[in-house]
Formats: structure tokens, C-alpha cells, sequence
């Protein structure tokens, strides 16, 4: 049997310690773990692209069978670049799943030869998302707890530059 490889996509802005659940999950699931960064031209992201990668990176270094990537286009099309058969999306709620749900019926449209693996967090992370951190971030929060120390630091400074 060839090696499973699993794609990861997302905006990762910022990475969460629950996007960092199911990577660390699905490194043990996986033989390879690739984390694609969406580069996604109708989002305006906080952090751009080269700092999430880095942040990323350094997240992912306990893992040695995770890399980090990024990618613009349709999903199926980098999965199928990278020899992928398998794309894992995080569901923290229901309210999640219709959209997925959705995304993975048209993959599976797209490409019937990738499959689709749903992953729940861990519960402590069920609630946690990018946005939602980024709004506790912006009204001067705590976010420790929620997201790696560097991205943490990366935010602050992303957010004191912006209100100048």
C-alpha cells in the first residue's frame, strides 16, 4: 500500500493550539502531514503569508513527518500535486459541518480519488478560531492559552503597528 499522504488547508491566521490538535493528531495518523496555507486573494489577512509560514513552521517542528506549504487555487488540484489522498478539515461545531460537508461533496466531485477526513479538537479548543482570537487580540485580551507564545507576540505586533 503507498504512503498516505494527508493535506491540512487552511488561512492558519493565526495558527491556533487547535489547528495545532488535529496536526499533531493527524501526524500520528498520517505518514505525512501537509499544512497548506490558503492563499486566498477575497481574504485580507492579518498576518501575511511569509509570517504565518514561519509561524507555522515553528509550530509544526515537533512533528517530523509535518511540513508546511502554501498553495492559491482549487484544493483537489494542490492535493493532486502533492500526491495526496486524503484532505483533513477540523469541525469544532455543528454549525461547521454544513459548510464542510458542502466543501467535501464538491472535492469528492472534483476528484472522487480524495477523500475527505473530518477531525474534532480537543474540547479545551472546541470554541477556539482564528477570528475569534484575533477579536480578543484587538480589544487587548489574553490569548495565552489559545494560540503558541511567538504567534501571541507576532499578533501584538501586528495589531500596535495597525492602530498608528
Amino acid at each position: 500500500m503507498p504512503e498516505v499522504v494527508a493535506v491540512y488547508p487552511g488561512s492558519f491566521d493565526p495558527v491556533t493550539f487547535g489547528h495545532l490538535d488535529i496536526i499533531e493528531r493527524g501526524s500520528r495518523i498520517f505518514p505525512r502531514v501537509v499544512v497548506a496555507i490558503l492563499r486566498n486573494p477575497q481574504k485580507r489577512p492579518l498576518l501575511p503569508l511569509a509570517r504565518r509560514r514561519q509561524l507555522l513552521r515553528a509550530a509544526v517542528r515537533p512533528w517530523p513527518n509535518v511540513e508546511v506549504d502554501a498553495f492559491s487555487g482549487l484544493l483537489v488540484d494542490y492535493a493532486r500535486s502533492r500526491g495526496a489522498g486524503v484532505l483533513v478539515r477540523g469541525l469544532r461545531a455543528v454549525s461547521d459541518f454544513e459548510y464542510e460537508f458542502q466543501m467535501a461533496l464538491m472535492n469528492r466531485r472534483l476528484d472522487g480519488s480524495i477523500e475527505t477526513v473530518f477531525m474534532m479538537p480537543r474540547e479545551d479548543f472546541a470554541y477556539v478560531s482564528s477570528g475569534l482570537v484575533k477579536e480578543v487580540a484587538a480589544l487587548g485580551g489574553d490569548i495565552s492559552g489559545l494560540v503558541p507564545p511567538a504567534v501571541a507576540r507576532a499578533l501584538a505586533r501586528t495589531l500596535r503597528r495597525g492602530s498608528r
